[in-house]
């Protein structure tokens, strides 16, 4: 069974800083870790983070500039640098993965990270 174990999440103050990171601790060959996403109170999910292999990575415009996504070599491990962070970055934020197989793709995500950004 795939797993995704995110660590990194907190209160924070605006204007301060967090790191988010998700590992796939089985390391199995055919899953790679993606992006990043958030759940933001009443909102729906949105993408915030996206690694892309072929050209630049993704972000949402309002991260532009102050969050940085990276991943490790092999794949396996995803980390979210979030600086000066504002109020309205406050939620929940998943990390995604997608497993490769004959036939398609399948999709799996992190236990979610709370991030609550206030005074």
């Amino acid at each position: 069974q795939i797993q995704l174990v995110e660590s990194g999440g907190g209160l924070v103050k605006p204007g301060g800083s967090l790191t988010l990171t998700c590992v796939e601790p089985k390391r199995t060959f055919s899953v790679w870790v993606t992006g990043w996403y958030r759940q933001s109170p009443g909102k729906q999910r949105e993408l915030v983070a996206k690694i892309i292999d072929s050209g630049q990575d993704i972000y949402e415009d309002s991260v532009k500039g102050r969050f940085s996504i990276a991943r490790d070599y092999d794949k396996k491990t995803l980390y979210l640098g979030m600086k000066n962070l504002k109020p309205e970055d406050t939620g929940v934020y998943y990390c995604h993965a997608i497993l490769y197989r004959p036939g398609g793709t399948l999709d799996y995500w992190g236990q979610g990270s709370q991030v609550t950004v206030s005074s």
